[in-house]
């Protein structure tokens, strides 16, 4: 195996601090020849979708990618904007935001770039980025509130991946989850009351995460423990009762059994039990994307208005707002904790390595 480093390294570069931030991902454009390599690496992650190799290759092959692409941007379609996709310029958003306030702190000691799992950036692309601009010690920040083994986990392997191709490796952190901190539940918990104050309270606030497989839960997942913990935790701040909220699970495909409430058909239920108002949030979500806009916003609603529902409220998610922005710098800066650029002499380094031959 051939390692990968820097041949030809600059001695007088300085040594910095990188933030990685990653998201999920995104297609190049809202097309079906987009779509249909972006959902082939999608899909084919065995984090993803844990069905034996061999046979989950045919049925992609033949079946999904035959027909999902397709479908799929019809969907990304409606959520396109000047911007390209939300997720992606989301991303950008928050990364220039902490970017400002850390060098209000480190100055140009640290650097902030974002990737996505699937798709561009790629996260290997990013770390050589990183790499290539002196970063020795690295904070990896998924922005997956609640660890789950088809995202954060898996966001694991593809920098596993990557690093393990390197000659040299940084000091790495990584957060696995911040579902729980003090931070993230006030940044939630004030963006639905900032909402209430706009539009007033309804009749039920449900928060709807992403599901998953529920045998993925049996296994040892604590995805499902940890968005039952953030839903608690939310209604605590907001002081709710177990009769004003309820927490559900949206996106399943695929004939297994899913984690349950489904979102779905809990709306379409709601309305038969003399809920005629709603207001529903994802907390699961960093930043607004085709499950939230097209899936949440516009499907689900049609759901529980057909079902006698009078009035539906999608509340954003946390995009690049100020208290999100704020949120990720203090997770960022709890990383940070001990470590400091250390004192760098570029000029007698860079001398000493053009004297032993060296750049």
């Amino acid at each position: 195996m051939r390692f990968i480093g820097a041949s030809n390294y600059d001695h007088g570069t300085k040594p910095k601090i990188g933030v990685l931030l990653t998201n999920l991902g995104t297609p190049e454009a809202p097309t079906a020849k987009a779509l249909r390599p972006y959902l082939k690496q999608f899909l084919w992650d065995p984090r993803v979708v844990e069905v034996p190799r061999l046979l989950w290759w045919m049925i992609l092959h033949a079946f999904i990618l035959t027909t999902r692409p397709k479908k799929s941007a019809e969907a990304y379609s409606e959520v396109w904007t000047d911007r390209g996709s939300p997720l992606l310029y989301h991303l950008e958003d928050q990364v220039a935001g902490v970017t400002e306030r850390l060098r209000a702190h480190w100055g140009d000691n640290v650097v902030v770039k974002g990737a996505m799992r699937y798709g561009q950036p790629s996260i290997g692309s990013q770390v050589q980025a990183l790499l290539g601009e002196g970063v020795q010690q690295l904070v990896v920040l998924p922005l997956y509130p609640q660890f789950g083994g088809p995202t954060t986990a898996s966001t694991f392997d593809a920098l596993s991946d990557e690093l393990q191709g390197q000659r040299w490796l940084p000091d790495l952190r990584f957060v696995s989850s911040y579902h729980d901190h003090p931070a993230y539940i006030k940044a939630i918990a004030d963006s639905i009351r900032e909402h209430w104050e706009s539009h007033g309270r309804a009749d039920k606030l449900v928060l709807s995460y992403h599901g998953m497989p529920k045998r993925y839960l049996l296994e040892g997942d604590p995805y499902h423990c940890q968005c039952m913990k953030t839903s608690r935790l939310v209604a605590d701040e907001l002081g709710l009762s177990e009769e004003d909220y309820m927490s559900t699970f949206q996106s399943r495909f695929g004939r297994d059994e899913w984690l349950k409430p489904y979102t779905d058909e809990t709306l379409q239920g709601l309305p038969e039990t003399g809920v005629k108002s709603l207001q529903i949030v994802c907390p699961g979500f960093s930043a607004d994307c085709l499950e939230t806009i097209e899936e949440i916003g516009m499907e689900n609603r049609d759901y529980f208005i057909e079902a006698g529902g009078e009035r539906y409220e999608y509340i954003p998610c946390l995009n690049a707002t100020d208290n999100h922005i704020d949120l990720l710098t203090t997770i960022v800066t709890e990383q940070l904790t001990g470590w400091t650029t250390p004192k760098y002499d570029a000029d007698v380094t860079k001398a000493e390595a053009i004297r032993l031959g060296g750049n």
